[in-house]
């Protein structure tokens, strides 16, 4: 089991994890989002590896960028975010704790959170305004939706995905307003208006506490700058 959460030397070396499923074999994904399945979820089993799978094909760069490291720490940062916003139990005693309850949600708790379905939808060929309920009935869609999210830039904000294998550099205005490389500024992209800039907050250490979860599970350490408390919102 440990062999096949954290792959092997040999294996990184001789470049096998070149794609995402090379990284999130379909063991590892239902351990990630172990209780989606579960009955007490709405989603159970609406989540499915294929429809991961072939969603993530859809976005080259996606989970594919950068050394073993930066590929998994992306799709970490990813299934941490996405897993906040669909979460079903997010209390301590909770089974296997708060975080293995990713993916319990089909439709995202956090309505301020939306998706332009103008934008995504001519993206993927799909006219989403006329029938947005696509993204939460077709679960590769919904893959594809947020994939598409995390891979554009959302106005002056860079795309997570830059932000995350370090291809953005932030510019003197994000220094001066607290705004650096790591996993707080995503949830700052996502969320930061409601969620950064005034000291801790609880929907922020959630994200974390995800994002830590399956860096655990991958094998790779966290990096820095988590969160985003002293980061003015973009």
């Amino acid at each position: 089991m440990k062999s096949l959460l954290l792959g092997s030397t040999s294996a990184e070396q001789h470049g096998r994890y070149d794609t995402v499923e090379s990284i999130i074999t379909e063991s590892l994904f239902n351990q990630m989002l172990k209780y989606s399945t579960d009955s007490q979820c709405p989603s159970n089993g609406f989540y499915t590896y294929n429809a991961f799978i072939t969603a993530a094909q859809s976005f080259p760069g996606f989970g594919t960028t950068g050394n073993i490291v930066t590929r998994k720490r992306e799709l970490a940062a990813f299934f941490g975010q996405t897993s906040h916003e669909t979460t079903g139990r997010g209390w301590a005693s909770a089974p296997d704790g708060p975080y293995a309850w990713g993916y319990c949600f089909i439709r995202e708790r956090n309505q301020d959170v939306n998706y332009n379905y103008g934008l995504v939808g001519n993206a993927l060929g799909l006219d989403l305004l006329s029938n947005p309920d696509l993204v939460a009935t077709d679960a590769i869609i919904s893959f594809q939706a947020a994939i598409w999210f995390w891979m554009t830039p959302q106005g002056n904000k860079p795309s997570c995905h830059d932000v995350i294998t370090g291809n953005w550099q932030p510019s003197s205005i994000d220094r001066a307003a607290g705004r650096v490389p790591g996993y707080g500024v995503i949830t700052n992209i996502i969320n930061g208006g409601l969620e950064c800039g005034h000291g801790p907050d609880s929907r922020v250490e959630d994200r974390i506490g995800f994002y830590k979860r399956y860096c655990d599970m991958l094998g790779i350490g966290y990096g820095r700058n988590l969160d985003c408390n002293n980061q003015r919102s973009f």
